[in-house]
């Protein structure tokens, strides 16, 4: 992963220099206590051990006893899906890999109606093994494959903590399962068992996905000079500082576009807090040029725009045209296109005074992808250490599942009382 934050220099919010300068020997106090948490084997900090730790033979033999599936559906919600939605949108499989993580009732039977339920592996993830809308999907997933004359038991994985309803589940029913790591909050735990899973279901090298993010802890420094993980997040929360409080990401690479989704649940959730934090926005290059750009680059000077594309990729040529007006285009490809809209872009923000971030990686591979996710996860806890913030919970999605738990009849929350509460200003 590679980083450059020339086009954030002298920008409106923008950094200096001598910013940069300043903030390093911040940079250099704060790796020394992320080394210390990972040493130490901290709540959160423990995220940034997983290349080391996470063992991919353990989850190789919890996958093998399924014959190759036509299909691997994960039923999860955030960090329970996003991670492995990642990987598997970004690299090419001939399994192909869904996500429930919502409990829209049309999309839910729209996609079990349209799935070979006798050729796809459910894998079920939810840590405490009681996140509400996880289990319900489950159980309605489990009823379709009953109707359908699937035994559900010799088509499912589970994914939880040592504890709760989906280890009892898997216990009393003998189904292949993994552990969710200890003191990894979903969002961080990608490169866990809760990301590499249906990477490997897909046949994916998940070992190569571990060694690209070996590649990120190598390239932990102290000062951010010298590690692009640390310099994007330095940058990122120097210019929210200065009132860059949006950061729209833009990965020129369709492949990336769940990576966009990732980030936002990752920043927003871990810094998110006491008043601070950075509102991800996610946009897709070129499509957004032609939609959201027009904001970035001519609304209020509060964003900034975060660039991502792998540098090598495969190509498609551009025919040749006797159409004078696209004669341009003949003879060129449109692989040459996009790495012209990326720079036009960049080029467009940074004469507008808007700072912008490139964000690069070889190509779209295994390993390429481990160093990008391990290295926007140690760029938020930097983020969250130079920000004083608490980065590692997430106090308000809690107070939310109280309430919508109370509403269920799943206990008494005074949250749930809040609801009844509500303030109705109607126009019919």
């Amino acid at each position: 992963m590679r980083v450059d934050l020339g086009n954030a220099l002298e920008t409106t919010p923008g950094l200096t220099t001598e910013t940069l300068d300043r903030l390093d020997d911040r940079v250099a106090a704060a790796h020394e206590g992320i080394a210390a948490g990972m040493a130490d084997d901290e709540f959160g900090y423990a995220a940034l051990t997983l290349p080391e730790t996470a063992d991919p033979d353990a989850i190789r033999s919890a996958v093998d006893g399924f014959d190759r599936p036509e299909a691997v559906l994960t039923v999860g919600i955030g960090g329970s899906a996003l991670g492995a939605a990642t990987l598997s949108n970004a690299l090419e499989s001939d399994v192909d890999a869904y996500v429930l993580d919502n409990v829209d009732p049309d999309e839910t039977r729209r996609l079990l109606a349209d799935l070979p339920l006798g050729d796809t592996v459910v894998n079920v993830v939810s840590k405490s093994g009681t996140t509400a809308e996880t289990l319900a999907n489950f159980l309605v997933v489990r009823e379709a494959m009953a109707d359908a004359g699937v035994d559900w038991t010799e088509r499912t994985l589970v994914t939880t903590g040592e504890s709760g309803n989906l280890r009892e589940l898997a216990d009393r029913h003998g189904l292949p399962s993994l552990p969710v790591p200890d003191g990894v909050p979903g969002r961080f735990s990608a490169l866990s068992t809760v990301g590499l899973a249906v990477a490997a279901l897909q046949g994916h090298d998940i070992e190569a996905v571990l060694a690209g993010g070996r590649d990120g802890m190598d390239a932990l420094a102290g000062s951010l000079y010298d590690s692009p993980a640390y310099a994007y997040g330095a940058a990122t929360y120097a210019l929210a500082e200065r009132g860059a409080l949006t950061n729209a990401v833009m990965p020129y690479a369709e492949s990336l576009e769940t990576f966009a989704e990732w980030f936002a649940q990752l920043w927003a959730e871990s810094l998110g807090k006491d008043g601070l934090g950075q509102t991800p926005a996610r946009a897709l290059g070129a499509t957004d040029q032609h939609s959201q750009l027009q904001l970035y680059r001519a609304g209020p000077p509060d964003k900034l725009v975060t660039l991502v594309r792998p540098t090598e990729r495969a190509d498609a040529p551009i025919p040749e045209t006797d159409l004078d007006g696209l004669a341009y285009l003949g003879g060129s490809s449109l692989g040459g296109l996009l790495d012209a809209e990326f720079e036009a872009t960049e080029a467009s923000l940074a004469a507008a005074g808007v700072p912008n971030v490139r964000v690069e990686i070889d190509r779209v591979d295994e390993r390429a992808l481990g160093e990008l996710l391990f290295g926007m996860e140690a760029a938020c806890v930097l983020y969250g250490e130079l920000a004083s913030v608490s980065t590692f919970t997430q106090p308000a999605v809690e107070w939310g599942k109280k309430a919508a738990r109370g509403l269920l009849g799943g206990g008494d929350f005074d949250e749930a009382d809040a609801v009844a509460e509500k303030r109705e200003l109607r126009i019919d």
